[in-house]
């Protein structure tokens, strides 16, 4: 089982990384790249990620990679793949502050601040797997079709035991999933303050 794991974490890990390079590259071009291309050009830079390239490296980039940042949870994963390869829904401002408030309670509690240990709630807690299903089947009443099926995912995932954890945690949330959320959430705040303060300079007498 093992050995089948290795290289999809690896594949994970690469296709991740070239998903970011996309982003980066989308960044800095002053037109849309279209769909078609993200996704080629994804998956040829997701090969120099996974496969060995020589140049006194004994392993493929992604492990190095993985290395120092571990396995993704699936849902950040999807969220990023997503976003980046394809033209989707916007993702609700609700649900990056409910990540955000999640990671602030969990990570100290999970870190052993107070008698509460969420983080053991992942290894078949019945009640938090439910919890999970209710957020999900909430992402459908929102019409975020695409939270319903990343949510899915993550828990078939963690159900076959795709990654190495056991812990249904692991496979929806994680440290970059938490800033990415926090640092949405501050800047939504940011722009409405300054859609706010722009439209009381507008509106102003005189």
């Amino acid at each position: 089982m093992d050995n089948f794991m290795q290289p999809i974490a690896l594949l994970e890990t690469s296709l991740t990384c070239a998903v970011l390079m996309i982003w980066l590259i989308q960044k800095m071009m002053p037109f849309q790249i279209p769909v078609a291309a993200r996704i080629i050009f994804a998956i040829l830079l997701a090969n120099l990620f996974f496969w060995p390239l020589g140049f006194s490296m004994a392993l493929p980039l992604a492990a190095y990679v993985r290395g120092i940042t571990g396995d993704l949870s699936i849902v950040t994963s999807l969220l990023l793949w997503s976003s980046v390869l394809f033209n989707p829904k916007a993702i609700p401002l609700s649900f990056k502050w409910f990540i955000t408030v999640i990671a602030i309670a969990f990570y100290p509690l999970a870190l052993g601040v107070g008698m509460m240990d969420p983080y053991a709630w992942g290894y078949g807690s019945i009640a938090f797997l439910i919890a999970v299903l209710v957020f999900t089947v909430t992402c459908g009443v929102a019409n975020w079709t695409r939270g319903i099926w990343i949510l899915a995912i993550a828990i078939i995932a963690w159900s076959v035991h795709w990654h190495e954890s056991t812990n249904l945690w692991d496979y929806l949330l994680d440290p970059f999933l938490a800033i990415w959320a926090l640092w949405a959430a501050l800047y939504a705040i940011g722009q409405k303050r300054k859609e706010k303060a722009r439209s009381g300079y507008l509106f102003r007498a005189g």
